[in-house]
């Protein structure tokens, strides 16, 4: 199993090398701006380390891999413009920098780079890869459309966003995984495992960053705290909260998240106050335990040499013990 670093290393080296186009600047200049972002580019790792993890080339599985962090970063672009959120990995959003029309079609063009990438992969495998892609790229922009739904729908349960959470963010993380042990010629059975596998993980994954936009430290988060509450997003700890609420604690909840006269310092530091005498901090963080175990006994269930999967469960420790 190649190392962590190592797969990082190609990740970078590939993007390095590669030039999306110079010309129209407004259009290109967002798209490397947001693709020279940096991070840990997990998405196209965990393709690479999937497709190493059961015995595939990952050198051979780069262009996909890239493809799958362009689209990622697609995603980001345009939410950031539907949230109007003002950072992002802590430098401004590409909508604030460009201005909205450019962002979307920065975001457009991004969408058939990712497909670009994804297409060369060996022609034997492209049915199976694009059905994946396909698939879950319609089901990211599912996920979307219902975290917006959610905007103005009154009653919104923990299941709802579950399964919302699951559209919008773990079937990214399973398709990478499922994508690298298709490229690797995989059983298709331990493909589905990985799938599942990374489901959790992402299910997990996005419970954290509901859980540090709220208790996180912004120096490291890289966006502002509070920034869901100051937009009175429903997350996890919001339903949470309004489904543990009584008394004066509703009322309380119910004015910093709906009067309008109150200013947003004082809105998220009342909320967070809130959250910590329901233990909507701890509720949080039992509930990324409990997908992870999940996605631990999954992972234990493929039938994978132990020295090969070292890499692969340091990096799901790696993700959920994140602060940023």
């Amino acid at each position: 199993m190649r190392s962590l670093q190592s797969l990082q290393h190609s990740i970078s080296e590939a993007f390095s090398k590669t030039g999306f186009g110079h010309e129209p600047l407004r259009l290109y200049a967002p798209i490397s701006y947001t693709l020279d972002q940096g991070g840990k580019r997990l998405r196209p790792l965990l393709v690479l380390m999937s497709c190493d993890l059961f015995g595939g080339d990952p050198d051979r599985a780069i262009f996909p891999a890239m493809g799958v962090e362009i689209f990622h970063n697609f995603t980001l672009l345009h939410d950031d413009i539907m949230d109007n959120a003002p950072l992002r990995r802590g430098r401004s959003t590409v909508h604030q920098k460009w201005g909205t029309n450019a962002a979307i079609l920065s975001g457009d063009t991004m969408f058939v780079l990712a497909y670009e990438y994804v297409a060369k992969t060996d022609p034997e495998l492209l049915p199976r890869v694009l059905d994946l892609f396909n698939d879950t790229a319609r089901k990211v922009c599912e996920g979307q459309q219902y975290d917006m739904d959610f905007e103005t729908q009154k009653d919104v349960t923990i299941d709802d966003y579950m399964m919302m959470i699951r559209l919008k963010t773990a079937v990214l993380i399973a398709c990478s995984l499922k994508l690298g042990a298709i490229l690797a010629k995989a059983d298709p059975l331990y493909a589905e495992k990985i799938y599942d596998f990374g489901i959790e993980l992402g299910l997990a994954f996005q419970l954290q960053d509901d859980y540090l936009d709220a208790f996180g430290d912004s120096s490291k988060f890289g966006k502002a705290i509070g920034g869901d509450i100051a937009t009175n997003k429903k997350t996890f700890l919001y339903i949470k909260a309004f489904e543990l609420a009584r008394g004066d604690r509703r009322i309380n909840l119910t004015n910093y998240f709906f009067d309008k006269e109150i200013e947003n310092g004082e809105k998220i530091a009342g909320i967070i106050d809130i959250y910590r005498q329901l233990k909507i901090d701890e509720i949080t963080r039992h509930q990324i335990g409990v997908h992870h175990q999940k996605a631990m006994d999954i992972f234990r269930s493929i039938p994978l040499k132990p020295e090969t999967t070292a890499e692969m469960t340091g990096l799901m420790q790696e993700m959920l013990g994140r602060e940023r």
